[in-house]
């Protein structure tokens, strides 16, 4: 049980504390749920009933712990004390992402903006030199704004299907594209999947990395479906798997051992995910994105049959 607890909250640190202390400010209303807290073996700041699941366990008062351990440097949001709601307006043509932010900060995918309302800023912060050089090997937006402030925020409306992911300290693999919006307590990077390695010498492939606290948005060609793997295997062919588990493993293999197989199957590669873990795939592409798709392959062909 730790005894050299930290409390951080809309930037104001207190402690050390004992756990009883915390449970006590918690029961006073001293302190929300949502404060981040930190002690000594913790790898990062966590929120409190994140770090100490039993903390609203009746127990005996403790001693008050002397100072002195070398504390994490503590979470500092740009803005503090807001909440942030997510929300999708669909008809039966389009969707289209709905944000509505109260003193609060979230990040959006370059040119999604469709327009907003109210008292927000946008900051475009310019990547460092190693930013561009890896946006221009990934083919990935360099800048994602931060839209700050209390207003409400409508994303571009899109044909595709809107999804809403809560994440609890976890991290998720998003498929390349389908990153739409995300509280600024959530971490976005690039991940780098190996499953290529052996395949195509070694270029890998990119996607959309999200860890944290926090609600992430993003996009699919159709409705999805939660797949909740308990060590199995998962195995797609195509891609509509749109997000899954980091815990999960990835590869692209061959449907077939056998070459021979493969052939006379008529199955080539295909996508396979292993462990335990969640994908959320999306088999049913909306009937408009297939329309276009088909579309645009008529027309595509149509041009070739008149050159």
């Amino acid at each position: 049980m730790p005894d050299q607890i930290y409390i951080n909250e809309n930037g104001q640190q207190t402690g050390p504390l004992a756990e009883q202390q915390v449970r006590e400010l918690l029961q006073q209303g001293r302190i929300s749920p949502a404060a981040f807290c930190w002690y000594e073996g913790l790898a990062a700041w966590q929120p409190v009933t994140q770090a100490l699941p039993g903390l609203l366990a009746v127990s005996t008062p403790a001693a008050v712990p002397a100072a002195g351990a070398v504390v994490q440097p503590a979470p500092q949001p740009a803005v503090s004390g807001g909440t942030a709601e997510f929300e999708i307006i669909k008809s039966d043509m389009y969707q289209m992402p709905k944000i509505t932010i109260t003193n609060a900060e979230v990040v959006l995918e370059s040119g999604a903006l469709h327009y907003m309302l109210g008292n927000i800023t946008i900051d475009s912060q310019l990547p460092s030199v190693g930013g561009f050089l890896k946006s221009a090997l990934t083919k990935e937006k360099a800048v994602r704004p931060r839209y700050r402030g209390t207003g409400t925020i409508f994303l571009e409306p899109t044909f595709g299907h809107c999804n809403i992911l809560e994440l609890a300290g976890d991290q998720w693999i998003l498929d390349k594209g389908a990153f739409l919006a995300s509280e600024n307590t959530i971490q976005i990077d690039m991940y780098t999947n190996k499953a290529f390695t052996g395949l195509f010498g070694g270029e890998g492939f990119f996607q959309t990395s999200v860890s944290g606290y926090g609600k992430v948005l993003y996009v699919s060609r159709g409705p999805v479906e939660a797949i909740h793997l308990q060590g199995e295997t998962l195995v797609v062919d195509g891609s509509f798997a749109v997000a899954r588990s980091a815990s999960l493993e990835f590869r692209v293999e061959k449907a077939v051992k056998k070459f021979f197989g493969s052939f006379t199957s008529g199955e080539g590669l295909v996508n396979t995910f292993r462990g335990t873990g969640t994908v959320m795939i999306a088999p049913v592409p909306n009937r408009f994105l297939t329309l276009i798709s088909e579309f645009g392959g008529l027309h595509a062909a149509i041009r070739a049959i008149r050159k």
